[in-house]
Parts: structure tokens; sequence; C-alpha cells
């Protein structure tokens, strides 16, 4: 159990993600723009985007991004924009 000092100074882990342009393209929804850039604009999170990030097959089938070099995939967008938000915390 985290003491109240710890709670309190607690630092999130820094996440740096990585997107390709192309998958956002074929999967982001107006929707999920604005979730995506509530949760881009979080202080632990840097966010660089490309224009491609050579995982062709991944991205035909689903989003994902990589997350400090590993890779995340989920069915949907709203599910990536969750998994990343754990990652997060």
């Amino acid at each position: 159990m985290k003491s109240i000092m710890q709670k309190i100074f607690s630092k999130k882990k820094k996440v740096n993600i990585e997107l390709c342009q192309r998958n956002l393209d074929q999967f982001l929804d107006e929707e999920s723009m604005l979730l995506f850039q509530a949760f881009f604009n979080a202080d632990q999170v840097t966010v660089k985007e490309y224009t491609c990030l050579s995982q062709c097959e991944l991205c035909k089938g689903s989003p994902y991004a990589k997350v400090n070099g590993e890779i995340i995939t989920a069915d949907h967008v709203k599910e990536l924009i969750s998994k990343l938000k754990e990652l997060s915390n």
C-alpha cells in the first residue's frame, strides 16, 4: 500500500507514442480524434507522427501505435486510446 507521500508525489511514467499517419487516416473518425487530442495533451505523453512505420500488414487490419518501442494493437480506435491511457498511468 502506498504511503500518503507516495500518492501525492507519485510520478507518472513518460510515454513515447509513435503513430502511422496512414493508419490514422484509415481508422480515425472525428469523435476518436477528439479523444486522441485530449489524451495527447497530457504532460507525460510525447507523440510523434510518421507517414509510415513500415508495419503495412498490421496497418491494413487494425489501429495500432508504437509505445516506448512496443507495438500496441486494438480492434477499434477507442480501444487503442483506452490501452494507451492504461500504459500512461
